[in-house]
């Protein structure tokens, strides 16, 4: 079975592609329509599809969902909304957070967390979180490429298996990045190819379950910088599903 991910098709490893039944919250969409999620976040929605990719990864009412490297933290109030009253989000900031723009940006980290009343705010690294296989999913968004291309393969493989280690067997981690072609300069681009994404993956433990061309753009040849007027923040991402085996 084939799919037209960017700019060629994804064969899905022999796996059938059915998207898990779970049901987030049903209070979800409220909460993204609230007067009190800032607008910029709202301004965002078309683009990065937050009901289907929620949908997508089989986040569910009550689960505990990290949000890794979760930097201005729109994933982390999505997730919020869709783990509902009984879920918890931990919102990994990772400790560059705390100096960002001499700490304003941290604080406002907190503020969100507070005001949405099921975020915690870390300022750890993922490695460090010492969840210890109880969170059920996690999610982490346009940053392995910056992890893969100025930390390099090790630091990349020490940030899977850091989420590896947090989820519970049987976890699901999604990961969404900006689809990187072989032969261009994906480290000043700021993408990465998603055969790299799938390789440290599995080279962590985990088993990549499907692969969606939700947030897929045709329009991006993927010879641009992600930051590209052009491109209108609408870069061509991948999002893949893997899953922490049950027996892992």
């Amino acid at each position: 079975m084939k799919r037209l991910i960017g700019s060629g098709l994804f064969v899905c490893l022999g796996l059938l592609w059915l998207a898990p039944t779970q049901a987030a919250d049903k209070g979800f969409e409220t909460a993204l329509a609230s007067a009190d999620r800032p607008a910029e976040d709202k301004a965002r929605d078309a683009a990065r599809k937050p009901v289907e990719t929620v949908e997508f990864l089989g986040i569910e009412s009550g689960m505990t969902v990290i949000d890794v490297l979760a930097g201005g933290g729109w994933f982390t109030e999505v997730l919020s909304g869709a783990v509902g009253p009984n879920g918890k989000v931990i919102s990994q900031a990772g400790p560059r957070m705390l100096q960002m723009q001499g700490g304003a940006v941290a604080e406002a980290a907190k503020k969100r967390a507070e005001r949405l009343g099921n975020v915690e705010v870390s300022f750890e690294n993922v490695d460090a979180l010492g969840l210890n296989a109880t969170a059920e999913a996690a999610v982490t968004a346009m940053n392995l490429h910056d992890v893969y291309n100025f930390g390099g393969e090790e630091a990349a493989l020490n940030f899977m298996k850091g989420v590896f280690a947090a989820l519970k067997p049987g976890g699901v981690f999604g990961v969404i990045d900006h689809v990187g072609i072989a032969g261009q300069n994906n480290n000043e681009l700021h993408r990465i190819e998603p055969a790299i994404a799938k390789r440290l993956l599995e080279a962590a433990g985990f088993t990549i379950e499907a692969q969606s061309d939700l947030l897929a753009n045709p329009e991006d040849d993927h010879t641009l910088g992600i930051r590209d007027a052009s491109l209108e923040r609408r870069s061509d991402q991948f999002l893949i599903r893997a899953r922490k085996p049950a027996g892992g």
